[in-house]
């Protein structure tokens, strides 16, 4: 599923640019993607819609929370997210990198990816769902937070 994903990453500027369903389905069949992963992605991708998340589903919910709130995971949420993924959307939002609003949208689409593949997520995998998040807004991340997305720790150049 993540493999589609990153092919719409790229090859998609914004979601708008997509062709309906049907049609993309037979792109990326023609790709070479397999039909789980292509099923997978395209139900992923339709939970990602920014009314696809009632409120009353969030445990805070995006409008109420504020600059400054914590949030508590629950017992299911850490078995499926895992502690680097958390430590990772924790880091994000400290850094300014996440909104509150954006960092429910980025669990909702984690726990739902979880679904398709067995827990905890990885971090690399997460790093994808934070991408196709700001990507279903049109938003492109701060140039910090894509180097946190694209480059790994061994590849750092230490100054």
């Amino acid at each position: 599923m993540f493999d589609v994903l990153v092919y719409l990453y790229e090859n998609y500027w914004r979601p708008d640019a997509c062709p309906d369903h049907e049609q993309l389905w037979r792109k990326l069949s023609a790709v070479g993607f397999e039909t789980d992963d292509i099923q997978e992605a395209l139900s992923w991708l339709d939970g990602l819609s920014p009314t696809s998340i009632p409120s009353e589903a969030l445990p805070i919910a995006p409008q109420a929370a504020q600059a400054h709130s914590v949030r508590v995971y629950l017992p299911q949420e850490q078995a499926a997210l895992g502690e680097e993924c958390i430590g990772f959307i924790h880091f994000l939002e400290n850094t300014g990198g996440l909104t509150s609003d954006l960092r429910e949208r980025v669990i909702d689409r984690a726990l739902a990816a979880v679904g398709f593949e067995p827990g905890p997520l990885a971090l690399d995998d997460l790093k994808i769902i934070i991408l196709m998040v700001f990507w279903s807004l049109g938003q492109e991340p701060e140039s910090l937070v894509l180097d946190e997305l694209f480059v790994t720790p061994e590849d750092r150049l230490i100054h």
